[in-house]
């Protein structure tokens, strides 16, 4: 059989996979109207507003305004201070925090959630996960059970305070209208929040990391030679890669508001809001690969689908301690990113000795 046939119908059939795989986050984010169905990343960018969130992610951020209600499982969930959910939140995740408003409800099953000092929560909040710190303020009720419960300095509860943990710790200065009760029932409830009949906090995570998984295996694949290229250069100059992801980051979405600013530039402005998400998601699976590959060249154990496995799982475990993981997801993104541009910049300027054929028609191990 032709070797170059067999590479070009090898190409289609990725190309085809990531179309499907990809297709209804380019959709969520084009219409900018109603996020539904599975992503890899769900990001309402400051400015922007969507009528609702249904959906299973590996991360949803908010840092614009949902109309409606938030609904769905994610590897991680966060509401920015300046993000807004008019409507309800139920969700079931491996972090969730809220730095900013719900406008509703909030239902939460995590495996760490945290109502921060500048969060709010007008209606009722009802929480289940291994750990649950309230800093912020609440219109209603809360009802919390968890391995470990925080009501912080700054917690402000109109109603009761009701909770079940193993480990409780209450600020002086919180403020409680209706007084704080232990209720060792609340493990035993039913509904979104509590106990074993939620579906377990892992759910999100297991998501997350299936998703990156399988896109880091049709990038593999599809590009062996380039994938390895970008772990190399996260290798070799970390400070490089990650500056020009910071740059990246920061100036890309600059760019699109300055080509939004014409009738003419708004079509291509939503093209490459949806490219420049797309690519932060491959950026970030890029990044987990070149850490992974960096341990294993550190072990003298080089094999390309091991680090991918590493490194999607290491990052995820370490994405569940508080602080801690959004920092390493951050310096991950920005690496990954990174390299990603240096990589295809360098494509673009023909600096590759191997064609795009030659290098990643085939690979093994």
């Amino acid at each position: 059989m032709n070797s170059s046939g067999t590479t070009v119908r090898r190409r289609i059939s990725v190309v085809l996979a990531v179309v499907a795989l990809l297709s209804p986050l380019a959709t969520g984010l084009a219409t900018a109207q109603s996020i539904q169905g599975a992503s890899g990343a769900i990001v309402v960018d400051e400015g922007e507003t969507v009528d609702g969130i249904d959906a299973a992610a590996g991360t949803i951020v908010v840092r614009g305004t949902v109309a409606g209600d938030i609904s769905g499982a994610a590897g991680s969930i966060q509401i920015a201070e300046s993000g807004r959910v008019d409507g309800d939140v139920q969700v079931a995740a491996g972090t969730v925090f809220v730095d900013g408003a719900i406008g509703g409800n909030a239902e939460v099953g995590a495996g760490a959630f945290e109502l921060t000092e500048t969060g709010r929560i007008d209606g009722s909040l009802d929480v289940g996960a291994g750990s649950v710190r309230v800093d912020g303020a609440v219109g209603g009720d809360v009802r919390a059970a968890a391995d470990s419960v925080v009501l912080g300095p700054n917690a402000d509860v109109g109603g009761e305070f009701r909770y079940d943990a193993d480990s409780f710790t209450e600020s002086p200065d919180a403020t409680v209208a209706g007084g704080v009760v232990e209720d060792t029932s609340l493990s035993g409830e039913t509904g979104v929040a509590f106990g074993s009949d939620l579906v377990p906090s892992w759910i999100g995570s297991a998501y997350g990391v299936a998703v990156n998984l399988a896109l880091g295996g049709v990038l593999l694949l599809a590009f062996p030679r380039f994938s390895r290229g970008v772990a190399e250069r996260v290798g070799e100059g970390p400070v490089v890669s990650g500056g020009v992801g910071l740059l990246a980051l920061i100036a890309t979405p600059i760019l699109l508001v300055l080509v939004a600013i014409t009738i003419v530039g708004i079509p291509l402005a939503l093209v490459g809001i949806a490219a420049y998400v797309v690519a932060l998601w491959v950026g970030s699976v890029y990044g987990r690969y070149a850490l992974g590959s960096w341990v294993l060249d550190r072990l003298d154990r080089p094999n390309r689908w091991a680090a991918l496995l590493i490194g999607v799982v290491g990052v995820a475990a370490i994405g569940l301690i508080p602080w801690i993981g959004g920092l390493v997801d951050l310096l991950v993104l920005l690496l990954g990113v990174g390299a990603l541009a240096l990589g295809l910049r360098d494509r673009y300027q023909g600096r590759d000795d191997v064609s795009p054929s030659e290098g990643d028609a085939v690979e093994i191990g």
